[in-house]
Parts: structure tokens; sequence; C-alpha cells
């Protein structure tokens, strides 16, 4: 992964963690040691989704630019669509408390869709590739 992949990962990832640190210590204080057992369960599927959503999506842009846009917008659908397919299947277990993991998962996918556009906006990538000259310069004419 180059650096501003990396950099931009780190800076999703970092928040989403922090908030899922701070919503796993009010869940175990409200609904005891499921609730923070929940809040990390639900802390660790969001930076793995996004994570590797991130990754796929990064990869496109370089193979496939063409398709960036479409890809980004059916790659955060395809995740919001696995997040609920995720809450629907955990819906009703005893492992953790629902509650505590679904506002959770709501919350660390708010948190990292927000720190991961603001790091794309502070982010300085080149839109173009700077070329070592023009083409008339490489062939030898002058204009």
């Amino acid at each position: 992964m180059p650096s501003n992949d990396v950099r931009i990962l780190a800076q999703a990832a970092v928040p989403t963690a922090a908030v899922g640190a701070v919503a796993a210590v009010v869940s175990g204080v409200v609904a005891g040691g499921k609730g923070a057992i929940g809040a990390g369960v639900a802390t660790l599927v969001v930076i793995l989704f996004m994570g590797i959503g991130l990754y796929v999506l990064q990869r496109t842009a370089k193979s496939l630019p063409h398709l960036f846009q479409a890809m980004g917008l059916m790659l955060y659908a395809a995740q919001i669509l696995l997040l609920f397919v995720f809450l629907a299947a955990f819906k009703n277990t005893t492992l953790f408390h629902p509650k505590a993991f679904a506002l959770t998962l709501v919350v660390g996918t708010l948190t990292w869709i927000a720190a991961q556009t603001r790091a794309h906006m502070k982010s300085k990538i080149l839109y173009v590739e700077p070329d070592s000259g023009t083409k008339s310069e490489k062939s030898g004419h002058s204009s």
C-alpha cells in the first residue's frame, strides 16, 4: 500500500478505535461485561469491513481508474448491507449485549466515514502524475 493509502487508513482507523474504546467503557458501565464485549466486537467489525473496503477501493483506483466512482458507490452500499446482515445475524445473541453492539456499530461506521472524509480532504493527492517534460521536449522539438 502506498504511503497516502496507509495514512488515510490510519487517520480513519485510529478515531474509530478511540470511539470504540469509549463505547466499550460506556457499554460496560451501562450493560455490564456483555455490553463491553458487544461494543468491542462491533468496533472490530467496523474497522475490518471499512478497512477492507478502503483497500479494495484503492486497488480499483490504480488498476481500473475509470470505474473508481461507480466502485466507490457500490462498495459503500455493499458495506452498509453487510453491516445490516451482521446486525440481523446477531440480533438475538447471548454472547454479548445486542443493543450495545448495534449502537457501537452505527457510531463506529459514522466515525469511520467522517474520519476518512476528513483524511481525504486534508491529503495532497495528485490527480495527474507529473511528467519530467512535455512530448515536444522529449522528441527534441521546441515550440
